[in-house]
């Protein structure tokens, strides 16, 4: 009791006048009201510039005590299982954590197979790319050959025409010396 008297004096101390004594002559629940719980009930009022304004009106505590509290439910009662049926339910759950672990069992070797498809693919590509390089420095190499025997063919071409002209020009000086001597 006495913890009621200390709850509505604080209750009393928050309210203003108006509000106590509003909620002494209307015991009954405001139509407005935005929550009711227990023996408060809070309204909201005219709203204004300054925000919201709420009225706390507080309820007979007495005329709580004479309805009855709702009483919890109570849990139906627990049938007996008998051994067959524990039986039962210790199969199906091994059947359960079986089929539980084959489809574990099953992915795990889809992901096997898919990984080695993979690397299977990927080293497929890695001889391709390795056999590609290699014909490619293969016709590198080949062009490089041929550049340099045509290089060397040529070189030789003009040293040959510079001997035939060197011996022209020897020629024709000693043809140049009789001639004037």
């Amino acid at each position: 009791m006495t913890s009621i008297v200390s709850a509505y004096t604080d209750k009393i101390k928050e309210m203003s006048m108006l509000s106590l004594l509003c909620s002494c002559f209307y015991t009954q629940p405001h139509p407005n009201s935005l929550y009711q719980y227990g023996d408060l009930e809070v309204k909201g009022l005219n709203k204004r510039e300054s925000g919201q304004s709420f009225e706390l009106i507080l309820k007979d505590p007495n005329q709580f005590r004479d309805k009855a509290q709702p009483q919890p439910l109570p849990s139906p009662p627990k049938k007996e299982v008998s051994l067959e049926e524990l039986q039962k339910r210790l199969e199906a759950a091994e059947e359960r954590r079986k089929s539980q672990e084959a489809l574990v069992l099953k992915q795990l070797a889809e992901k096997r197979e898919h990984e080695q498809e993979v690397l299977h693919k990927l080293r497929e590509e890695n001889n391709n790319f390795s056999r590609k390089t290699e014909e490619k420095l293969m016709q590198k190499m080949e062009v490089n050959k041929e550049n340099r025997e045509a290089h060397l063919k040529a070189l030789k071409q003009r040293l040959h025409m510079k001997a035939i002209h060197a011996a022209e020009v020897r020629r024709n000086k000693e043809l140049m010396a009789d001639l004037s001597g």
